[in-house]
């Protein structure tokens, strides 16, 4: 599992500038009006072959009667709870000001490390003007500029050296990880609850994190497997679900660690945007998925028609991946929940299917021949032959061609289109690739 850095600090000292710089995208909006970032923002960062998450917050005011300001707070501790690091970004432009003394009080009090790291350092003197920092008691400050990418390579170094190489739990791999994932009260904690039941001595924690268990074993009716850690698993005191964010921020460390996820849905409310935030980490991670429509005991139109419409909804809003299980549950009556666990059995199973190199080409060339990729320019594409990578995190395959370059992405969807109408891969995300032949 990789290893989670979250950026903190006051409003407007540029950490989603530098969020945008770490991860080389412009997910996070960046403007000169201080409180910009709200909601976190969540990304991959990768330097010498490592690679870990970051997660971007919203500015930390302390001790604000500002409603926002007081939700960002809340999220900014619930970072420092999660994170294996954190960076505290700070202006050399302003100095040292009352709230930074305030938040450094805080994190001083904290077991997670701290980076300091000194933002809009532009010029040398700037550099200089850094050692103010010192009188916060974090340590040296590392001086950068995210804007311009000054001495963000230094920044990623000392985070490597801080958060260590990313071991490999070989020790588990060979049974499926499950993540039960979802908004707060779409029945995360009661559907973990039912699967566990009173009687503890099925369970077996592992342990993940310094701060708690990440596995927990569930072997019971012919099932073995482990549930990974999430808000049913969490000691009492850990658990916030009133904090509309807290659900992503402890859904990225779930995720990260399962083979299968299962999202829950709440049948009373639909898809909104938080299921959405969520589906977009699990997709990002390359996870399996399984949707869980739970409380379907309070839906009264259960007729086929509406298990239809309901159906075609939700994979209209999660397209253009399509091709995953929905399984209707109620964790409170105990409806189908072992439906859920036979389903994503099967979907971690269809992550390891393989097919053979020649029932592939067999299968594939006369349809790539009878349907070719659009010439471009005057010049055709010839796919000549194609192969499954064995040994893959997900299923990969390689069409080799002339002239890959020319091979666009509706193409390739078409081809995994294909793929999924003759074999079973359902729940599990497929990578294809165009190669010189």
């Amino acid at each position: 599992m990789s290893k989670l850095v979250a950026i903190v600090g006051r409003p407007n000292v540029g950490k989603s500038t530098l969020f945008n710089r770490l991860t080389g995208t412009r997910q996070a909006i960046v403007s000169e009006e201080a409180g910009t970032t709200r909601d976190r923002q969540y990304g991959k960062c990768e330097w010498g072959h490592t690679e870990f998450s970051l997660v971007d917050t919203g500015g930390w005011v302390v001790n604000s009667d500002d409603i926002f300001e007081e939700e960002i707070c809340k999220q900014v501790m619930l970072a420092t709870e999660e994170a294996d690091l954190i960076l505290f970004v700070v202006d050399v432009k302003n100095g040292v000001t009352d709230l930074d003394e305030e938040v450094a009080k805080i994190l001083r009090g904290t077991k997670v490390p701290v980076i300091l790291c000194a933002n809009k350092t532009d010029n040398n003197i700037e550099r200089y003007e850094a050692a103010e920092f010192y009188k916060l008691g974090i340590g040296d400050p590392y001086c950068v500029s995210a804007a311009t990418g000054s001495g963000t390579g230094e920044l990623l170094d000392v985070i490597l050296e801080t958060i260590g190489k990313e071991q490999e739990d070989s020790e588990f791999d060979d049974l499926p990880k499950f993540a039960v994932v979802g908004r707060p009260n779409a029945g995360k904690s009661s559907i973990i609850n039912a699967f566990l039941g009173e009687d503890r001595n099925i369970v077996t924690d592992i342990a993940g994190t310094t701060r708690d268990s990440i596995l927990t074993r569930y072997n019971k009716f012919g099932f073995d497997f482990y549930i990974v850690d999430t808000a049913g698993i969490r000691r009492k005191n850990k658990v916030t679900e009133n904090l509309e964010f807290y659900s992503v921020m402890r859904a990225i460390r779930s995720i990260e660690y399962s083979d299968v996820c299962i999202l829950m849905l709440d049948a009373t409310r639909g898809i909104e945007g938080q299921d959405l935030n969520i589906l977009q980490i699990i997709q990002k991670n390359q996870k399996s998925l399984v949707v869980a429509v739970n409380k379907w005991d309070l839906v009264e139109d259960k007729s086929k028609e509406a298990i239809a419409h309901y159906e075609n909804t939700i994979r209209q809003r999660l397209a253009p991946f399509t091709d995953f299980p929905i399984i209707f549950t109620s964790a409170l009556t105990k409806q189908r929940i072992f439906k859920v666990i036979e389903t994503a059995k099967d979907v971690y199973l269809s992550r390891k299917n393989h097919v053979s190199t020649s029932k592939l080409n067999e299968e594939m060339l006369p349809l790539i021949e009878a349907y070719p990729p659009p010439s471009i320019k005057g010049k055709y594409i010839k796919i000549k032959y194609c192969s499954q990578l064995p040994n893959t995190q997900i299923p990969t395959f390689i069409f080799y061609a002339n002239l890959p370059q020319y091979v666009k992405e509706p193409y390739k969807r078409f081809l995994e289109n294909k793929i999924r109408e003759r074999w079973n891969f359902t729940g599990t995300p497929i990578q294809i690739f165009i190669r010189q032949k």
